[in-house]
């Protein structure tokens, strides 16, 4: 069954059920020596990755401006020139950097730096206004967060911003945030066939949130395209493994993971689709407030994600089936003992 649309949470905006996530079209940057970005990117090639997501539904973009140290929302504006009224554009703050020398230089939670870089991001992105704009620092205290609703609805009435959200991994946090946030549409969160999250979705559903799912192809990983041979270069940020990111080690796929993906991939291909696009169709068959946004740098990685809108939901067999052979390994992983919660670098890393 096909899937177009849902519903951004209580904002009352309607976003594509497929999203693009622009964390790799930002280009290089690094906190010193580590790298953050996913290597050199083609910027004509990105501006037509988006344009082409556009021309197949995808309405919802996602970036922050700390990705490409601001270089990711200039190239997001670009391709959106002309087109901006059919886009729904989500940025994220909180970090800060360097824009000439493409730095990493801490993070800063103040409502007087809210106030100043959403004025920056607006000008980035060449636009008027910021559909859904975002708390980027994931493990903030929750009345440091508080702290900041007071600004975001200023922004909101303002009419620069429409609605705002946290992205987080801490489903108490997220759940009281929304409690005293009236603007608060959504919550940005690790989601995929492989890292369920369940607490999360469950406050999505209670408070009338939109789940964005981080992460669906697991870094790549359910693409099909590593093997446990592969090496990603070290101006990759995959390619150095730090310690929050659970996909890779050492610039390798970690060989536990792609044990995992091989166990689901009968179950998430059977009926024809590729294994990214059934491990898209699995987050829609787990939460009908869930909108993956992969990421993508390149038209044919966009063409192949918005497939998966012709596709739709996994069936419920094969959604069982794929469950069936998660159980066990999936209860281990959800416990805090056995993972920092994703992702949770070093303060004051900035992170994805």
């Amino acid at each position: 069954m096909a899937v177009s649309t849902r519903p951004l949470g209580r904002s009352g905006i309607e976003v594509s059920a497929l999203g693009m996530g622009c964390w790799a079209i930002g280009g290089p940057w690094a906190e010193g020596a580590r790298p953050l970005g996913w290597g050199a990117v083609d910027d004509d090639e990105s501006v037509r990755a988006v344009r082409r997501a556009l021309d197949l539904g995808v309405t919802l973009f996602d970036t922050a401006d700390t990705y490409g140290a601001g270089h990711g929302e200039r190239v997001l504006g670009r391709a959106l020139a002309g087109r901006r009224d059919q886009a729904v554009i989500a940025t994220k703050w909180g970090y800060t950097f360097d824009e000439r020398t493409r730095q990493a230089t801490g993070e800063n939670a103040s409502p007087q730096y809210l106030r100043r870089v959403v004025v920056d991001s607006l000008r980035r992105l060449d636009t008027d206004r910021i559909d859904l704009y975002q708390l980027h620092l994931g493990d903030l205290p929750l009345p440091r967060a508080e702290a900041l609703v007071g600004t975001l609805d200023d922004l909101v009435a303002d009419g620069l911003i429409r609605a705002y959200g946290w992205s987080t991994d801490r489903a108490d946090r997220a759940a009281a945030f929304a409690q005293v946030a009236s603007g608060a549409a959504a919550v940005q969160h690790a989601l995929s066939v492989l890292r369920d999250a369940p607490a999360m979705l469950a406050a999505c559903d209670k408070h009338d949130l939109a789940s964005l799912a981080r992460g669906p192809l697991g870094m790549g990983l359910l693409t099909g395209k590593y093997t446990p041979e592969s090496t990603l270069p070290r101006d990759d940020v995959r390619g150095l493994g730090p310690t929050w990111l659970e996909w890779f080690r050492s610039g390798r796929p970690a060989p536990e993971w792609l044990r995992r993906v091989a166990r689901v991939r009968d179950a998430l291909t059977a009926d024809g689709r590729t294994l990214a696009q059934g491990a898209i169709g699995w987050i829609w068959a787990r939460s009908d407030r869930a909108v993956p946004i992969p990421g993508a740098r390149t038209v044919a990685q966009v063409e192949e994600n918005a497939a998966a809108l012709a596709w739709g939901p996994l069936a419920p067999d094969h959604f069982a089936e794929v469950e069936r052979q998660l159980a066990a390994v999936r209860s281990a992983a959800l416990r805090d003992a056995d993972r920092p919660h994703w992702p949770m670098p070093p303060v004051p890393s900035a992170r994805p």
